[in-house]
């Protein structure tokens, strides 16, 4: 096993490797293959590589399928529960035909419903950590975090996250049962998080940060040359981010990063990580591939220096505009 060094994430007790598995893109959203086509065999491979390199955070939720992500997981952890630790989310609202509704539910009862079924479909009677995916506008915090207060004392979640909300929001939260961890999306070119002050609350508070989308959604890989690289059904194609004249502005900045990656003989994805874990956060990058964990996972020992963050920053500096992280509707689900 590679002795990946261990952090605490936040201050209430959870211990985590530094780097995370995302698991959202091994399974389809609502038929929609959102990172290109899956194969459950190499998916479930991916994740029990991920733990023999010391790799055992896993990040899911209930909306990927919606409930096929934690039911391939639970395929992949059988016999070996008490070796992962487990982050779900819930909020996106599923009715009992395992349809999505449309509507974010934070309330109480809901809180109760959605765990009971995650705790099924992952095969377990606990989960690690488990987040609130978006704010319920129409329920306060309060009444939603009361409710995962008391499924930390049944024992059913361990540890209470959050996802996508500002610092009024997290504090309200934190008043009524401690917050272990704040999802958000964070990389070299999304730094809202940063901009907005979320991560000086976090910081005050002993709040942990996880960063989902290091890569950027891909374009950190350097992959992506054209809009055109992407497959019909890949929803990065309609993300504001990969069109037209901003698609090939961002494309100039990656070339620019590329550039260092290169003078240190490493991947750009392995240096977009390291910055991540540079800047002292949690990246979960997401891969449904043996070969992509095994390089996310050797970023981990990748050292980079005060001069090195400088450089890097200095090509995307904070407040350089790299086109919206969603379209309008759905930025209108993130509470910054």
């Amino acid at each position: 096993m590679n002795n990946i060094k261990k952090i605490n994430l936040g201050s209430q007790g959870l211990v985590v490797p530094t780097i995370g598995l995302g698991c959202m893109g091994m399974t389809p959203i609502m038929g929609n293959d959102t990172y290109g086509k899956a194969d459950d065999k190499e998916s479930i491979a991916t994740i029990q590589r991920s733990l023999e390199l010391g790799g055992n955070f896993l990040d899911t939720a209930d909306l990927y399928g919606p409930l096929l992500n934690e039911q391939l997981i639970a395929k992949a952890i059988n016999g070996k529960r008490d070796k992962y630790i487990i982050a779900s989310k819930f909020g996106f609202e599923i009715n009992e035909e395992g349809q999505l509704t449309g509507k974010i539910n934070g309330t109480k009862d809901y809180v109760k419903k959605a765990v009971e079924r995650s705790l099924k479909n992952l095969g377990t009677d606990y989960i690690d950590l488990y987040y609130l995916h978006r704010l319920d506008t129409n329920t306060s915090i309060e009444e939603t975090i009361g409710a995962m207060a008391e499924l930390v004392k049944e024992g059913k979640i361990k540890y209470i996250g959050l996802s996508e909300v500002g610092s009024e929001t997290i504090r309200k939260a934190h008043a009524v049962h401690p917050l272990t961890a704040v999802q958000t999306e964070y990389s070299l070119f999304e730094r809202q998080v940063e901009e907005l002050g979320i991560l000086n609350t976090l910081n005050e508070l002993g709040i942990g940060f996880v960063a989902y989308s290091p890569l950027g959604r891909g374009f950190l890989s350097g992959e992506i040359q054209k809009p055109e690289d992407f497959a019909d059904t890949d929803f990065r194609r309609y993300l504001p981010k990969y069109q037209g004249e901003q698609f090939f502005k961002n494309l100039e900045l990656v070339n620019e990063i590329k550039k260092i990656a290169a003078e240190k003989n490493i991947t750009i994805v392995q240096l977009a990580i390291a910055w991540v874990i540079a800047k002292g956060h949690l990246p979960i990058p997401g891969t449904k591939r043996v070969k992509y964990v095994e390089q996310n996972i050797a970023a981990t020992n990748i050292v980079l220096t005060t001069e090195d963050l400088n450089r890097l920053e200095a090509i995307i500096p904070l407040g350089t505009i790299t086109g919206s992280r969603y379209d309008e509707a759905t930025m209108k689900s993130v509470n910054l």
